[in-house]
């Protein structure tokens, strides 16, 4: 079973300091199933390659480990978990993103190509390619026959893959870790809790996006519904979760377009000429506000510098037309600081990013928002934790975002949002959102907290 990697950016070598293993040196590691090697066949300054090569005794996995009632079987020679768990061994110090030596290089895109000598896969190159394309990907791949002297019968299922791509080592090491077993259908151990867990930390920033990120999580969790349904609750972005239950005729549009369109309501409704689009993510609000007359000026603020970049490409800030052009400002900063320039809006928007907040740091939040920047008015909105148990994909105890601190039942955000519109002098009106359940509320809730200057 052979993995080799290669980088072609000099210093080609600098590939040693991310793998953590010397480009002069062969080294060899135990496993419980055999043996790893590395070694790296090319050093040159202009390209560097490094070979993971797995010796797995058969006839170990059969007498000592139970995992197979024969001898002879494919899985010393072919690619699939062993060659996984082999990786996150091995090359434990890239796939987590670390290396001391040289920190500068973890995040770097570097071109690189990884090829996988026999890959199982009984979906053929399609799905190889349906896999690994939309992860930015140039795929090559090529067969072999079932028998060189049997031409007739066609091609076997197991593939030599290429893949070649500019990205950091350690995704490109989280894409093999994740995929291979998959493409396999099979893994060699119990498959447990703690494999959600492992899902959700090496798909992090490519699964939830990925269009067959239902397919990998439930191949990768060996086709437990149990276990499949849990790690999608937690993959599963909350504004992508279908309405429950659905409404077979006159479907609602999707939660975060009903969200939105009350939030805008809602300023429009009090007069709101200037606002401030708190914790605006990529932008799905700006939008709305940039694109509608009745809003003057519109700043968006948030902690995150990439998500601040996509909504600046989204909204194609630097090529507005003319009678656009300045209305939306997009400001890094964060709500548990004191901000002036947050000083004299109309009104303010929070819309989901409370839940995202260390219940700690919600004191903090409450003062920069309702006593320092003080607009006129302020609109939030949060998930209702009581209709979370209608969400197929959630779990009792889980929340609708890995990422969520906590969420609130509609009594918990009922008495939050008075007790805050008495200390900071605010008349408060609570609304539901999204479909209504008789016995749990509506998916999302909404507080308007209107300034009393009387």
């Amino acid at each position: 079973m052979l993995l080799t990697i290669t980088s072609s950016q000099e210093p080609a070598t600098d590939l040693g300091y991310l793998l953590h293993k010397h480009p002069d040196k062969v080294q060899s590691f135990a496993l419980s199933f055999g043996q790893a090697h590395v070694f790296y066949p090319d050093t040159s300054a202009e390209r560097c390659t490094v070979a993971l090569v797995l010796d797995i005794d058969p006839v170990g996995l059969v007498r000592s480990k139970g995992l197979f009632d024969q001898y002879v079987n494919d899985r010393p020679y072919t690619a699939s978990s062993f060659l996984s768990v082999a990786m996150a061994t091995v090359f434990s110090t890239a796939l987590a993103g670390r290396s001391k030596a040289r920190p500068d290089l973890v995040g770097q895109a570097l071109p690189l190509e990884a090829t996988v000598a026999a890959m199982p896969c009984y979906g053929g190159e399609a799905l190889i390619r349906r896999l690994f394309e939309p992860l930015g990907y140039k795929v090559m791949v090529s067969g072999a026959a079932l028998d060189d002297k049997f031409p007739e019968w066609g091609e076997g299922s197991y593939y030599t893959v290429t893949l070649a791509g500019t990205l950091p080592l350690r995704q490109l090491l989280s894409h093999l870790y994740v995929l291979i077993p998959v493409l396999d259908n099979d893994k060699h151990y119990y498959v447990g809790d703690d494999e959600v867990a492992k899902l959700l930390r090496h798909g992090e920033g490519w699964l939830e996006s990925h269009p067959d990120c239902e397919f990998i999580t439930w191949r990768y969790l060996k086709r437990s519904r149990r276990l499949a349904t849990a790690a999608l609750g937690q993959l599963t972005p909350e504004e992508n979760i279908t309405e429950a239950p659905p409404l077979p005729k006159d479907q609602p549009p999707p939660l975060q377009e009903q969200r939105v369109f009350s939030v805008v309501e809602q300023l429009k409704t009090h007069g709101v000429k200037r606002v401030l689009d708190l914790g605006c993510g990529e932008g799905r609000l700006l939008r709305h506000l940039l694109e509608d007359p009745a809003f003057s000026e519109v700043v968006g603020l948030d902690v995150s510098h990439v998500a601040l970049d996509r909504a600046r490409e989204r909204l194609h800030l630097d090529r507005l037309p003319p009678h656009l052009d300045g209305k939306v400002t997009l400001w890094h900063g964060s709500l548990i600081y004191r901000d002036r320039r947050l000083e004299g809006f109309d009104g303010a928007a929070l819309v989901e990013v409370i839940e995202h907040l260390d219940l700690a740091k919600i004191p903090i939040m409450e003062r920069v928002v309702f006593e320092f920047a003080r607009p006129r008015v302020v609109v939030l909105t949060t998930p209702n934790k009581e209709y979370n148990c209608l969400y197929p994909g959630i779990g009792k105890g889980m929340m609708r975002h890995k990422d969520h601190r906590f969420e609130w039942t509609r009594q918990e955000f009922s008495d939050w949002a008075y007790r805050v519109g008495e200390r900071f002098g605010y008349s408060v009106e609570i609304r539901g959102l999204g479909s209504e359940d008789p016995s749990v509320g509506s998916s999302s809730q909404m507080g308007v907290f209107i300034r009393d200057d009387r």
